[in-house]
């Protein structure tokens, strides 16, 4: 959380914030959100908004880290004895939070933060960074199990698997969807000579 001035907030208005602020982005698009548009979603006064986050990607990072905090359990898998159904399964949720409801506010986001070094440092801390390092977490655990045979380097590997999605949600020319985190997966797999 970023504010600090005034009164302690409501979670339920930061919430409400949170929410509203996901949905326009995704719904009109991350250049056409505005503080009064989310502010009036969210049944909140401006100033209010504008004393717990400064501006409109703060409030869509806190949006976005609140979400995979919602997600957990699905986006750092539980170890299990099926490494690529861990992926498969990570990816999908992924994807699909992607294309429901985070897809416009992670292109605006990663576009504004080609200009601040500071936004992308947050955006990769707090957003990218921790996804990276599940996958890679799950692939390293496949190669320490046998399941895998690391046939490529690990980074390269993760790089192709959000670079999928990444190349869709910037292009817009195909789903981020289940079906892409099946076919990533199936990817994945080829990467790696298994036994």
């Amino acid at each position: 959380m970023t504010g600090t001035r005034g009164r302690p907030r409501s979670e339920e208005v930061r919430r409400a914030i949170l929410h509203a602020a996901l949905e326009l982005c995704e719904r009109d698009g991350y250049q056409e959100l505005t503080i009064k548009a989310i502010a009036d979603a969210a049944g909140a006064g401006r100033q209010t908004v504008y004393r717990w986050w400064p501006d409109k990607a703060s409030i869509l990072m806190e949006a976005l880290v609140d979400l995979a905090r919602e997600h957990e359990a699905a986006l750092v898998p539980v170890e299990s004895t099926d490494v690529l159904g861990d992926i498969e399964r990570l990816l999908t949720t992924t994807y699909e939070l992607a294309r429901k409801t985070t897809g416009q506010a992670l292109v605006g986001l990663m576009a504004d933060a080609q200009r601040d070094p500071v936004l992308s440092k947050r955006l990769q801390d707090t957003v990218i960074g921790p996804r990276r390092t599940a996958l890679r977490a799950v692939l390293q655990r496949g190669v320490d199990s046998g399941e895998l045979v690391a046939t490529a380097p690990l980074d390269l590997v993760v790089d192709f698997a959000f670079g999928a999605m990444w190349y869709r949600l910037l292009s817009g020319h195909a789903p981020v969807d289940a079906a892409l985190a099946r076919e990533v997966t199936t990817g994945l797999a080829a990467m790696f000579a298994q036994r």
